[in-house]
């Protein structure tokens, strides 16, 4: 068997096939974050920015759809808002925030993007047409919007569904992990 020197470890010799394997572990700490252990600052700024946060999202959502991509980017912005608060605050939090499953967020708007792109169907349009359409009302005046929002709407669901299912998944194997690791000494 080959064996390298490693500088590191004071010129203990290791086989060739574990000379890059990492000596420590680096991304995570192995130990589970307690109470005392949460940073303050953080999570209060998370709790001020998160609903300025998805506030900019319906914004874009409502604005983007004139142009590509709308409710994907307003999608993209609010799932990054549940990131911030699942790294403040921990699954705990982000249970707190959202009371409905990713799944059913993630059905609901490919339902509402289906429809919508075979609404146009029913009333002699190609797939996936737009219209514009006008409406008074009362408080707010004269309102106009395109049919493609409803598509902007469902993809905007569905992002946000798939980012929460992400975080529900994989922030929950690496809790158990560190949960594992806190309780095994």
């Amino acid at each position: 068997m080959t064996t390298i020197d490693d500088e590191r470890s004071g010129g203990d010799p290791l086989p060739f096939e574990e000379w890059d394997h990492p000596r420590e572990a680096w991304l995570l700490s192995g130990e589970c974050r307690g109470d005392r252990q949460r940073t303050l600052l953080l999570e209060m700024t998370t709790r001020a920015l998160f609903p300025t946060v998805l506030v900019f999202s319906v914004y874009l959502l409502l604005v983007g759809h004139y142009g590509p991509g709308g409710g994907f980017a307003a999608g993209l912005v609010a799932g990054l808002a549940f990131v911030l608060r699942y790294i403040a605050g921990g699954s705990d939090d982000l249970g707190a925030t959202v009371r409905l499953r990713p799944p059913v967020l993630i059905g609901s708007g490919l339902g509402v993007a289906l429809l919508s792109a075979l609404a146009p169907v029913a009333f002699g349009a190609p797939v996936l047409a737009t219209a514009k359409v006008a409406v008074d009302v009362p408080l707010l005046g004269h309102l106009e919007t395109q049919t493609s929002v409803v598509l902007d709407v469902g993809v905007y669901l569905l992002i946000i569904g798939v980012v929460l299912d992400l975080l529900r998944s994989l922030g929950a194997g690496i809790e158990r992990d560190m949960r594992d690791a806190g309780e095994s000494r």
